[in-house]
């Protein structure tokens, strides 16, 4: 964000929203085939989401667009164009696709004015090459090198630091324009601008890539990264290593936090799996950032059963997250659902935190009554690290559901229930006291 308008009273607030957007829990990737002969293939794709939101409570984070009471809005967006693949005979085969976006929100704005409700956008999203080796080089696996370049969304690990060029800001008034055409909470537009990705190494043992990507986002401050992992993977599980450098940002677009990411050196060490445990899942990331200003860290530690022999199958899952007072979440991005790492609908989207300073227990709990059908709770309880950067603590229960009606219709409904220790006035952020806000949404994905 730009900047000068949200340096005070909590400029730390504004700065670590430039991370911070929601998503709907993860679409099927899909396409309609036009053609297919002789390792030519052709597809259609089509993606559309629309969502109806309500907040009984709104947010001031210094865009100075909201008052006290309700919100009501809607978000949707249509993703189209074309993706496909040419076999080059014994030397893999080249893939790539175009598709364009087309988003808007109506109504009020979301609850805490980063939309007004008048946006309306049709851009380019995808627009990327790529070829894989296919089984010229054995010893790392079919498709074990896979270079693409181009407009495309890229993720790392579980979404920790990067998933996405996700924040979707729309017509508030920061002093330039950063509309990306609304859809602020389904996080419409995700594909970074510019990139260039080498992947090496198959579906088992050692794999790493290579990544240059640049943002034209300008509520990111068009940051331009390189990025190298380094994973082994086996049955009991994935280990990673992870090294981002910020290489440039626009100083035109950035907040004092933002500029620190040109030479901004981050490592992480993750891992996730099962151990050879049936029913069992573990997960963490630490991560250290090292930047002018000093070193930052966060870290995560997850645990989840599945009680298999139970009706329904439920998950189990508790998390324990942290934040340094200033540390840098990047693009973090949803990536397995409701509550990662977008924790808390209400938190998470309008009323922080936002992956910096501050701690989060986490408990959650889903199952399966039918196939098609999920249904979830996710409880979090936040505590701000340094208050006198603003004092976000709060407790958030959100309940969905996930409806796989067919193979090309979801319906997933929330209820959330937020209530923040601190109102704006006190050095929160809601507006008009500390009482709990009613949260709904009801959102509709179709895809062929």
């Amino acid at each position: 964000m730009q900047r000068t308008i949200h340096r005070a009273p909590r400029a730390p607030l504004a700065v670590a929203l430039a991370s911070a957007v929601a998503a709907l829990a993860a679409v099927p990737a899909s396409a309609y085939e036009l053609y297919n002969r002789d390792g030519s293939v052709l597809n259609a794709d089509l993606e559309a989401v629309f969502g109806l939101m309500h907040s009984e409570e709104s947010y001031e984070l210094g865009f100075g667009n909201r008052s006290a009471g309700s919100s009501s809005w809607r978000e949707g967006y249509v993703k189209y164009g074309l993706s496909g693949s040419q076999a080059l005979g014994g030397a893999g085969s080249l893939y790539g696709a175009l598709n364009l976006l087309s988003s808007g929100t109506w109504g009020d704005g979301d609850a805490a004015g980063f939309t007004l409700g008048s946006e309306r956008m049709t851009d380019v999203e995808d627009a990327y090459l790529g070829w894989r080796s296919g089984d010229l080089f054995p010893a790392l696996g079919e498709n074990g090198v896979d270079l693409s370049f181009g407009r495309q969304n890229l993720s790392v690990g579980d979404g920790f630091l990067v998933n996405g060029d996700s924040l979707n800001f729309g017509d508030v008034d920061l002093g330039a324009d950063y509309d990306r055409g609304g859809a602020y909470y389904l996080a419409a537009r995700k594909a970074f601008d510019q990139t260039a990705v080498l992947r090496l190494g198959g579906e088992q043992g050692l794999r790493g890539d290579l990544i240059w990507l640049k943002s034209d986002n300008r509520a990111q401050a068009e940051t331009e990264l390189a990025i190298a992992t380094l994973e082994h993977v086996a049955e009991a599980g994935t280990l990673g290593l992870t090294w981002i450098r910020g290489l440039d940002v626009n100083e035109r677009f950035a907040s004092p936090a933002q500029l620190e990411r040109d030479g901004m050196d981050t490592v992480s060490l993750r891992g996730a799996g099962g151990l050879g445990v049936e029913n069992l899942n573990l997960a963490f990331e630490y991560a250290s950032q090292d930047k002018d200003s000093g070193t930052e860290n966060a870290w995560y530690l997850e645990g989840s059963w599945t009680f298999a022999a139970l009706p329904w199958t439920p998950t189990a899952t508790y998390r324990y997250s942290r934040f340094s007072e200033a540390f840098d979440p990047l693009f973090y991005g949803l990536s397995r659902g409701y509550g990662t790492w977008f924790q808390g609908e209400v938190a998470a989207n309008y009323a922080g935190p936002f992956n910096s300073n501050s701690r989060v227990h986490h408990l959650g709990l889903k199952a399966t009554p039918v196939e098609n059908l999920t249904v979830g709770a996710l409880y979090f309880d936040f505590d701000s690290i340094d208050t006198d950067l603003g004092n976000l603590g709060g407790r958030e229960l959100d309940l969905y559901i996930e409806w796989m009606v067919n193979d090309h219709l979801l319906i997933s409904p929330v209820l959330g229930l937020y209530r923040p220790e601190r109102s704006a006035a006190e050095g929160g952020t809601q507006l008009g006291g500390d009482d709990t806000n009613l949260y709904s949404q009801l959102v509709f994905a179709t895809f062929f």
